[in-house]
């Protein structure tokens, strides 16, 4: 089952009953998975499924090599006649019954501050610009069921890109995200909206819009944003008509249950019809989780976080037969193991004023939407 906040039909959209699983599970199988996802779009059927952070690796040759040697698939797609109706599908969960073990960060403060003033080094010696640096937190799921757990979270705040994925193949992906990775639609246009920049909510009016303010005046989150926009136009651009790529909205503040964050849109027009198969190794993983430049930060980041990714910061989505298509960035995503085991992680960009304990804090700001389903934090 395949439930998204962001498909084709208005309000939730199921895709259910797949005529075929596509899962790559090495890197070689990746580029096979997307030219089978476009082939059966060919022949009028629908995608709809997740590709994991480590996919990115198989897409450049430069990264070949930071493949882990096992993990969970790169790349999951479902190939469907069509989209249905989701709203029932859902209503059949029971948010009530949700509730997980309080969460556990599956890394000590000292390691962090380890990582992070390695990637403090890295950019005083101008490798890179910005890294986005993440680690992982635990929890069980202890009552109810992952599309409960989904019913559960989706009552306790809303999103633009919330999706349930249950396809047999790697974990249970029970994904909150606010942010738009690509959209796309039947003519060929596309568009990226990208975050960066986090300030928390308050429950006083008054403190949370200057909250708010201050996140839209504060020049580290837009020099944050800008170093992403800048890295989203050059990959959109790859792929799309000479001068079509634009930037009509900078340094917006979206606003959410538990956060400020701060958006900025690009949008551009494809230079030929899209294809996953083109589409994602110009595109893939959105840049606004890796850094800038971003083949640079994506080795950093393999050097100094410790575990896969997998599903988070990668893409959730679907890709419809005329071409029109939606993928999230998996941020705010949860890994439903088949034991009950639950991993999410958290993370932000660092940038040269970055502190440790400034970022440290921000990340866990980022995991209060699942925190009062957990009881808070271990």
């Amino acid at each position: 089952m395949f439930l998204c906040d962001f498909g084709p039909l208005p309000g939730t959209t199921l895709f259910a009953g797949a005529q075929d699983m596509l899962v790559a599970r090495h890197a070689k199988q990746v580029p096979a998975v997307l030219a089978a996802a476009d082939a059966a779009r060919a022949q009028g059927l629908w995608v709809a499924g997740w590709l994991a952070y480590e996919a990115g690796y198989a897409m450049e040759p430069r990264l070949h090599h930071l493949m882990p040697p096992a993990g969970p698939p790169l790349v999951v797609l479902g190939v469907y006649e069509a989209p249905a109706d989701g709203v029932p599908a859902l209503a059949a969960a029971h948010p009530q019954a949700a509730a997980m073990d309080p969460l556990t960060i599956a890394l000590s403060r000292t390691d962090y501050d380890t990582a992070f003033a390695r990637v403090k080094d890295y950019i005083a010696a101008g490798d890179c610009y910005q890294i986005n640096l993440t680690f992982p937190l635990a929890s069980r799921l202890i009552a109810g069921t992952p599309l409960d757990l989904y019913a559960a979270l989706r009552a306790r705040q809303t999103v633009g890109f919330g999706t349930f994925a249950d396809l047999g193949h790697g974990p249970v992906l029970v994904s909150r995200s606010p942010e738009l990775f690509v959209r796309l639609d039947a003519t060929g246009r596309i568009e990226a909206r990208p975050m960066k920049g986090t300030a928390p909510r308050d429950p006083d009016p008054v403190r949370d819009a200057q909250l708010a303010a201050d996140l839209q005046a504060s020049e580290k989150a837009r020099a944050e944003n800008l170093m992403i926009v800048d890295l989203l136009r050059n990959d959109i651009a790859r792929i799309s008509r000479v001068g079509s790529v634009r930037v009509p909205e900078l340094f917006a503040i979206d606003s959410f249950a538990t956060l400020h964050q701060m958006s900025s849109r690009i949008t551009g027009h494809l230079a030929a019809p899209a294809t996953l198969a083109t589409m994602m190794p110009a595109l893939f993983p959105c840049g606004s989780i890796t850094g800038a430049p971003k083949i640079r930060a994506m080795q950093i980041i393999a050097e100094v976080e410790h575990t896969p990714r997998g599903a988070y910061c990668g893409a959730i989505g679907w890709m419809a037969p005329d071409g029109a298509a939606a993928f999230s960035v998996a941020i705010r995503t949860l890994s439903v193991h088949p034991d009950g085991e639950i991993t999410l992680n958290v993370g932000g960009g660092v940038v040269q004023d970055s502190t440790a304990t400034g970022e440290w804090t921000e990340a866990l700001w980022k995991a209060a939407y699942a925190t009062g389903l957990s009881r808070g934090f271990a």
